[in-house]
């Protein structure tokens, strides 16, 4: 077992952990808790994710849709609890990536931090594609393309927009974790108050009884197997959203006392979200003045907040849904910097040297969150003139996640079952005998929803014209070429290059290499 010294002081302590990786601490310290359940809830970020989505939950399976909510959260909870174990024994930058090496292997670790990584750079194009959404709703000022009835009008619009939102979270993470977290901390603060008031505002103007969420509308009717059929395709809505809460851990190497930290945050990230978002939902069906017509299903929580509230207090609560879009996207836009400089760190990225250096002035990682920025941009440029395949493209970045979260709780699975998995002491966070009944819960709910995500549907990936093939198997073919290549990559360039970078490494200390296995914890 590879011990280290820990010398006094809360800074020394808080970095004990990073020994057992053979890091030196670079990154500066300044994050407190609630910054951290901040990084972790605007990830999920409930306005951002209910109001995107509603309109494909709801049109695909009718009210019913609704009970797809605590479906996924029971799923996901399960994956957060494993997560806040591993962030109570290594919490350390680029989370996913460090604990799937560490509970794996390299090869596993260098997988799981290759999806991620290109996961969440689409996921920072698809979030900020969301003020197209509510900004012309709005004001038509917002639709600065066209009238909006173009062919091309809204998908152009939306690039544009979207392209304003990425150079913003870019500079701001240029800066420093500092700046971000203050403007995350603020914007979510704002976003929760706006969700109370909106579930306040939702429950006194309630129409009818929560039994509206056994109707189905007769969404079942093209579904061979009936309305089971109808609600997994629905399913995806709250898929698409419960996730990254493992961003909490993420800023690990900037937070203070984030062995106990950051699994609160993880657990209190996701509960949260869990609990408004459910009765966002539920008291908007149970509000709306009419369950007929198709504005629910194309303008979706936009048009319920303004049928519901009227133009004045509806367009308030929609500037608040904008301050959540943006502290999402910045807060996506950091988990992929911590992500993009862990994996340099070890050598693991073209140009690592450059990627995981870190500026001096601002102690973070400038060129990550610079090169993160234009790759997303470069990735909305799909959408002016083919919507559809950046659907298509957002979805498969929704797999990878749920892959790479495989990624984590597969090998610690394993490291379970063989007797190799110790949690981390001294009353930190940890399942106890629980452990592996949840771990093997997380294992299974992930490989199902994978499924569920990657089924060739066409009402999901080919829903109108043009209809072409590769369109409806664009997520098997695409995560197959992603996955299939990185293994490939990895195994016969990547892996004779991997090792921490020197001046990333903790000289005199046994856990040199990114493949050391699995330590019990230190011991004072």
């Amino acid at each position: 077992m590879a011990t280290t010294d820990r010398q006094t002081g809360p800074g020394h302590t808080d970095d004990a952990e990073l020994a057992e990786f053979g890091y030196r601490p670079e990154l500066k310290r300044t994050l407190g808790s609630f910054h951290t359940f901040a990084a972790g809830i605007s990830y999920i970020s409930i306005l951002t994710g209910t109001f995107q989505l509603f309109y494909f939950g709801y049109g695909s399976g009718g009210p019913a849709y609704w009970w797809s909510w605590p479906m996924v959260f029971a799923g996901q909870f399960m994956v957060a609890l494993c997560f806040a174990e591993l962030a109570a024994r290594y919490p350390v930058a680029g989370s996913v990536y460090n604990w799937s090496k560490k509970t794996g292997n390299p090869h596993l670790g260098w997988l799981a931090g290759w999806m991620m990584l290109i996961a969440s750079i689409v996921s920072i194009a698809a979030v900020a594609l969301a003020y197209q959404l509510t900004l012309p709703q709005i004001s038509h000022v917002f639709q600065i393309v066209g009238d909006g009835t173009g062919k091309y009008d809204v998908a152009t619009n939306a690039v544009l927009l979207a392209g304003v939102l990425i150079l913003f979270t870019t500079v701001v993470n240029a800066f420093g974790v500092k700046l971000m977290a203050t403007i995350n901390t603020a914007g979510v603060f704002i976003e929760l108050v706006a969700t109370v008031v909106l579930i306040v505002l939702f429950a006194v103007h309630i129409t009818r009884g929560p039994q509206v969420v056994v109707e189905t509308n007769g969404t079942g009717a093209g579904h061979g197997a009936g309305y089971l059929g109808a609600f997994l395709v629905a399913s995806l809505a709250s898929a698409y959203v419960m996730y990254g809460f493992d961003t909490a851990a993420s800023l690990g190497e900037e937070s203070l006392d984030p062995s106990r930290n950051a699994p609160r945050a993880i657990i209190r990230a996701i509960v949260a979200s869990f609990v408004l978002g459910g009765l966002i939902l539920l008291l908007a069906l149970m509000s709306v003045s009419s369950l007929k017509g198709g504005q629910l299903s194309t303008d979706g929580l936009q048009y319920v907040v303004l049928d519901v509230l009227g133009p004045t207090a509806g367009k308030a609560m929609l500037w608040c849904v904008l301050i959540a879009v943006t502290v999402c996207a910045l807060a996506v836009h950091t988990a992929a910097i911590r992500l993009a400089f862990a994996m340099a760190r070890d050598n693991n990225l073209p140009a690592s040297a450059l990627l995981a250096k870190v500026s001096p002035r601002f102690r973070t990682p400038v060129l990550p969150a610079v090169i993160v920025g234009v790759l997303a941009l470069a990735i909305l440029v799909v959408n002016i003139r083919q919507p559809q395949i950046f659907t298509v493209v957002t979805s498969i970045g929704i797999i990878m996640i749920y892959l790479a979260y495989l990624g984590v709780t597969g090998p610690m699975l394993v490291a379970r079952l063989r007797g190799r998995w110790q949690p981390a002491g001294d009353g930190k966070f940890s399942l106890g005998r629980w452990g592996l009944l949840v771990n093997v819960g997380a294992v299974v709910w992930g490989a199902a929803m994978t499924v569920n995500l990657i089924w060739p549907r066409a009402s999901v990936y080919n829903a109108t014209a043009p209809f072409h093939w590769y369109l409806r198997w664009g997520a098997v073919l695409f995560v197959a070429v992603i996955a299939g290549g990185g293994f490939a990559y990895y195994w016969f360039v990547q892996r004779h290059r991997t090792g921490v970078l020197a001046g990333h490494r903790l000289e005199g200390n046994p856990a040199s290499s990114p493949g050391a296995p699995l330590a019990a914890p230190a011991t004072d």
